[in-house]
């Protein structure tokens, strides 16, 4: 699989793996991390998180266009907090060598303010997206609905990481309903460390 020079995670839900996801990545193709947003902290921010399991040095990762306190929706964490976020406080960052992986916020109909979500900050971005999904039971729906949306918006897809015990049956479904690439499978880690990331990462590329 050859990943963009720029591409955005997003999952079908909260706690999806999405940010376990993205350190896998960031740790395999030595790449830059961007959080644009971040609701709450627990008790460390993604971008922390990140760095703490893979090690790499701070070159790696770009500060938070919005750092918000609450662990909500980041149109409520945003209201709780008295700001008020738009489209056009992101911008992509120019001067850093890519790749450049965007993690995103919750879902893709998770909303920004009162007339955006994040599949329109995507969409702003103009980024390919790559969709994490739990492997579990609900998965097919809620994959199914994500690849829809994002379609529906015309934004390009890279595939699918199903994240969980593998379910061949779920995988299957997804790939012939959502027409869509497996791009691979993480089976839960028993340590999150650099390491353990980039064995599963040439694991799941079969570099």
């Amino acid at each position: 699989m050859k990943f963009p020079d720029r591409f955005f995670i997003t999952g079908t839900d909260t706690n999806v793996g999405k940010t376990v996801v993205s350190a896998l990545l960031t740790q395999g193709l030595n790449a830059t991390y961007w959080k644009p947003i971040q609701s709450g902290r627990d008790p460390l921010t993604d971008t922390e998180y990140i760095r703490q399991v893979t090690d790499l040095d701070e070159s790696h990762f770009l500060q938070e266009r919005f750092c918000l306190t609450a662990p909500l929706s980041p149109h409520a964490a945003a209201a709780l907090d008295g700001v008020d976020i738009a489209l056009s406080d992101f911008e992509l960052p120019t001067a850093i060598a890519p790749p450049l992986i965007v993690e995103g916020a919750g879902g893709l109909m998770v909303p920004l303010n009162q007339q955006d979500l994040m599949l329109d900050l995507i969409k702003y971005l103009d980024l390919p997206v790559c969709l994490v999904a739990r492997s579990s039971l609900g998965t097919i729906n809620h994959t199914l609905l994500s690849l829809a949306q994002l379609r529906r918006a015309n934004i390009p897809i890279l595939g699918v990481i199903l994240n969980g015990t593998k379910n061949p049956g779920n995988r299957e479904a997804i790939a012939h309903y959502g027409q869509v690439a497996i791009l691979g499978e993480l089976e839960p880690l028993a340590a999150i460390n650099p390491n353990t990331l980039r064995t599963a990462f040439q694991q799941m590329f079969e570099i």
